[in-house]
């Protein structure tokens, strides 16, 4: 077991585990039997369905990790302000110990699928997601990640790639859809490819508003909402929030913004990954929890969206041990990687009382399609 008072360089180097697969042999037959059939647990009045659904994905962020922050940020929280809580299960279909591109899958389309599986299931087909089928709904969708756009976790939900690491595949696939707005890094897979595609070319060509922080600030950005929104904010992975990357918050706000103007009409679906989350460390690391606020404040003011918080995993086996102050958090990890742990899911406005209980992470998907009323999936989407 490893102690530890709390450093923001090893949180980091746990964290990085996060974008970090590992290799290991498929147990499916130590792994418990998934429902095959979802059953939704309560049934929504159309007065009840929201407009819109925001859903906010922590990386690695488990129920220790946000004790740990919510002590050390003076015992609070926006996450408190969520009237229903819940819980899902994180395994894969080949590992109890899932990894980000499962975990986001499960979430984007319904179906456990193996480790490093971006948007396509343990046969490698692809997957209609939650995105596309907003998309084909007529909503306005949008993608914002403080890692790279092609990371598996924004990748899961545009994408359909049969490993995580193949980034500009990934990054090709944004052109297979009417995405409204992303934000994220990983300029370098869209215009520096082995290919010679341009694809930020490409994406200006069909119309897309085409920007990066090579030539203006993100919060210099006034988007007109008549265009698609490209934004890059990085060549590559972002810097760490510790190094001055801070532009979560507002990148979460000007999402809000935009796809409410953009989905005036029928609404709009956004998924935004805290992907660098130091939530043991430091009182001032209040990033994610700030975006959350944001987005709270979004929805308060709005009223007809859903808000869900969730994780794609656990990382660490993170403890907070005896000795332990909330000025100075003694954490212990298990592990350099991901663990299996249930991972907490929380729930704010019209439709939240569905993510109430114990549930597969897969039921997410399920949920969020029933809140907006969507009906039966057709054959060969």
């Amino acid at each position: 077991m490893m102690v530890k008072h709390i450093s923001g360089l090893l949180l980091l180097s746990l964290l990085l585990a996060c974008n970090t697969p590992q290799n290991s042999s498929s147990n499916s037959k130590q792994l418990p039997q998934e429902m095959s059939e979802y059953n939704p647990p309560i049934e929504l009045e159309e007065t009840e369905r929201p407009k819109n659904i925001i859903l906010m994905i922590g990386d690695g962020m488990g129920l220790t990790q946000i004790t740990a922050g919510m002590y050390v940020n003076g015992n609070t929280l926006h996450l408190e302000e969520f009237p229903v809580v819940g819980l899902h299960k994180s395994y894969s279909s080949d590992n109890l110990v899932t990894d980000s591109a499962a975990g986001a899958t499960a979430f984007s389309a319904g179906r456990k699928t193996y480790n490093g599986a971006i948007g396509v299931d343990p046969d490698t087909t692809s997957l209609y997601t939650i995105l596309e089928e907003a998309e084909d709904q007529g909503m306005a969708t949008g993608l914002v990640s403080t890692s790279t756009i092609v990371h598996a976790t924004p990748a899961s939900f545009i994408a359909h790639q049969p490993r995580r690491s193949m980034y500009e595949a990934i990054a090709a696939d944004f052109l297979e859809t009417e995405i409204d707005l992303f934000i994220g890094g990983g300029k370098k897979y869209f215009d520096r490819r082995k290919d010679n595609r341009d694809l930020l070319e490409e994406l200006s060509n069909k119309g897309y508003y085409v920007s990066s922080y090579f030539e203006q600030k993100l919060t210099d950005l006034r988007p007109n909402p008549n265009k698609n929104l490209a934004f890059l904010t990085a060549d590559s992975d972002p810097l760490t929030y510790e190094q001055g990357r801070t532009y979560l918050k507002p990148a979460s706000e000007i999402a809000c913004d935009f796809l409410d103007k953009r989905g005036a009409q029928d609404g709009f679906f956004l998924m935004i990954e805290g992907s660098q989350i130091d939530w043991g460390g430091h009182a001032n690391n209040t990033d994610f929890d700030n975006s959350i606020g944001a987005v709270l404040d979004f929805a308060k003011a709005d009223g007809n969206t859903l808000v869900i918080v969730t994780a794609d995993h656990e990382t660490g086996g993170f403890a907070i041990n005896p000795g332990s102050t909330q000025d100075s958090i003694i954490g212990a990890f298990t592990s350099d990687y991901h663990t299996a742990a249930l991972i907490p899911v929380f729930a704010y406005g019209p439709g939240a009382q569905l993510f109430a209980g114990i549930y597969e992470n897969t039921a997410i998907y399920h949920r969020m399609r029933q809140a907006f009323g969507f009906g039966e999936i057709a054959a060969g989407e």
